[in-house]
């Protein structure tokens, strides 16, 4: 581990390029995916020794149903071996691991092993796994926008006192940090309806290496590339 200067206290990674990762090696999306595993473990690995308390990770977008049910199937599949398979390992490195998103989609399946890696890492505190899974920044928005509506209109809150506290307090993220650092790979640069809110004034970077090949070295060499910059808040 790199002695580096400065380091994010969250960080927000946007998974990219699993299925043309697959493409270029000649192998199905599937494989990509099953490979983009991998690359979650490395991660973790590197936020645990380098000192980031909060990591999330874009794992399925409310968008992603559009995607055939095959792979859909598969995803979800593979998330229900991954939780069996990681949970022992990650209830000893001490992550802590919450989902924010909708759960109402899932299968009963899917829904309980949500809960059971949730409830297995709960102690956890030296890492946060956020999985944004069934997640769309603008559904968040859409949905606190209206429980606050909901509050007005139970006289709980005045609409002259609604503020931003008051917005972000609403959200799925309410008991998390705004992310300090974002993280595309596959070398796409947009955020694809990913904490818009809380990326207000996010750092951003956008590597061209597929997620299958993002890996300790390369999250470690994302770090090195926060800690050289400045920091403004729109400020001097």
């Amino acid at each position: 581990m790199k002695n580096i200067e400065r380091i994010p206290t969250h960080v927000a990674i946007i998974m990219d390029g699993n299925g043309r990762w697959a493409k270029a090696q000649g192998k199905e999306r599937y494989e990509g995916h099953i490979e983009g595993v991998d690359s979650v473990r490395e991660c973790i690995k590197a936020a645990l020794s380098s000192g980031v308390r909060y990591l999330t990770l874009y794992a399925f977008s409310t968008e992603n149903w559009g995607r055939p049910i095959e792979e859909v199937d598969a995803l979800m599949e593979l998330f229900c071996k991954s939780v069996i398979a990681e949970t022992p390992e990650l209830t000893k490195q001490g992550v802590k691991v919450v989902m924010i998103g909708r759960r109402d989609r899932f299968s009963e399946r899917v829904r309980s092993h949500l809960q059971s890696i949730e409830q297995a890492t709960a102690s956890g505190n030296r890492l946060t796994l956020v999985l944004a899974f069934d997640y769309s920044s603008r559904e968040e928005i859409t949905t606190a926008v209206q429980a606050i509506a909901h509050r007005v209109a139970a006289g709980e809150i005045a609409v002259e006192d609604i503020c931003e506290t008051t917005i972000a307090q609403s959200l799925y993220t309410a008991a998390i940090p705004d992310p300090d650092f974002i993280i595309r790979t596959s070398g796409e640069c947009r955020l694809s309806n990913f904490l818009l809110w809380q990326a207000s004034y996010a750092e951003m970077y956008f590597p061209e290496v597929m997620w299958p090949d993002f890996k300790q070295e390369q999250f470690i060499e994302a770090l090195e590339v926060y800690a050289s910059r400045e920091r403004r808040y729109g400020k001097l």
